[in-house]
């Protein structure tokens, strides 16, 4: 497995994981509205379903930006190795490596970070259909285009 594909398996892991969490989160306010909604009255019960359910779309928001994340991994064919920056890419700028897909935090693979960005992040922006040996310039920062795979 490739440095850039051991990358993308980490991060799709990582979205699944994240997943996972929200939606046994919600579950479980679910499961306690339902409790709650046996044994109490009055404004304290309102009050309390109505803090349950304003908390639950929260989470239903969330769960929906992790869910864009994870789509637009899935569509990564991480073996691709492309001379132009697309999405996908592992790019090298200035001894830090970019993943070009969805904004992610930052990882260490084989003791080397990785921040994944998205493509229309103002570095993602830069980046896309340049070359090896690129230069441009964000907020005071040059960057140089080492490699790309």
């Amino acid at each position: 497995m490739t440095f850039k594909q051991k990358i993308h398996q980490y991060y799709l892991q990582l979205v699944q994981d994240r997943i996972d969490v929200f939606k046994d989160m919600i579950v479980a306010l679910t499961e306690d509205s339902k409790n709650d909604a046996k044994g109490s009255a009055g404004d304290k019960h309102e009050t309390a379903l109505s803090m349950m359910h304003i908390e639950q779309e929260k989470l239903n928001h969330k769960l929906k930006e992790v869910i864009a994340q994870k789509n637009v991994l899935e569509k990564i064919d991480s073996s691709t190795i492309a001379k132009t920056i697309i999405v996908g890419s592992l790019v090298k700028a200035n001894g830090i490596y970019l993943y070009l897909s969805a904004a992610l935090p930052k990882i260490t693979i084989d003791g080397i970070n990785v921040i994944a960005l998205s493509p229309q992040s103002p570095l993602g922006n830069k980046l896309m259909g340049n070359q090896v040996g690129f230069t441009f310039e964000i907020n005071g920062t040059k960057y140089l285009i080492q490699s790309i795979e």
